[in-house]
Order: structure tokens, then sequence, then C-alpha cells
């Protein structure tokens, strides 16, 4: 995993766990993979792991059943993208629109290219 300088390399970790609960790749309900698999195949410390697991269950996205492992919470979803969504607008669009402003780049360019985005990278053929 590559990750961005800036900020913290657990919040990085857990936003991984959220998109493969977004992406649908790890379903609701199911086991995820254990704090030190996941260090392994990372390449991060356990510890780093633990922090983001932490994280979530704090964001009641997981939950630990003790002596069994972590699982996905049933409304993970919706915890996921309404902190998501909040975290994105607070921290990315502002640097977005400014972007925007300063390339003269209007909002039906940004529309299409995003129609084209989904298109070519989530649905399905």
């Amino acid at each position: 995993m590559d990750f961005r300088e800036g900020q913290a390399i657990y919040l990085q970790i857990a936003e991984y766990v959220c998109e493969q609960i977004l992406l649908k790749q790890w379903p609701l309900g199911s086991k995820i993979i254990s704090i030190r698999d996941l260090a392994i195949a990372i390449e991060v410390n356990p510890n780093t792991v633990q922090r983001a697991y932490d994280f979530l269950q704090q964001h009641e996205i997981i939950t630990n059943k003790r002596g069994v492992g972590y699982f996905i919470e049933a409304n993970a979803i919706q915890l996921v993208i309404a902190f998501r969504k909040e975290q994105f607008i607070e921290n990315e669009l502002s640097v977005v629109f400014r972007n925007m402003y300063l390339l003269n780049i209007s909002t039906e360019e940004i529309e299409t290219r995003y129609k084209k985005f989904i298109e070519q990278n989530f649905k399905e053929k």
C-alpha cells in the first residue's frame, strides 16, 4: 500500500477498510482480515492496524467479537458514507473548488468527466 504524506497511516488504513466495504469487497456482517495479516499485507506495524481498527470501532463501522475477530457492522455502509462525505466536504471540496476557479473549469466539464470516470471504472460490463 502506498501511503500519502500529511495524513496519519492509521487513518489511511481505516480509509482502505471503508473503501473495501463501500466496494462490497468485504460484505456486511463478514469477518475481516486479522490485524496481523493486514499488517503483513500492507507492510506496517500491527499496532498501526490496531489503531485503525480501534478508530473504526469507535465509529461503529466494525465490531470485535472477542476471541473470534473483527466483523463489519450491518449498517456500516451508511456510517462509512456519512463519515467519508463529511470528511470530503470539510477537507477536500474547497481545494477542488479553488482549482476549478483558478483553472476556469466549468461545472459542466466536471460533470462530463465525472460521468466518463464512473462509466470507465464502476459500471459493470
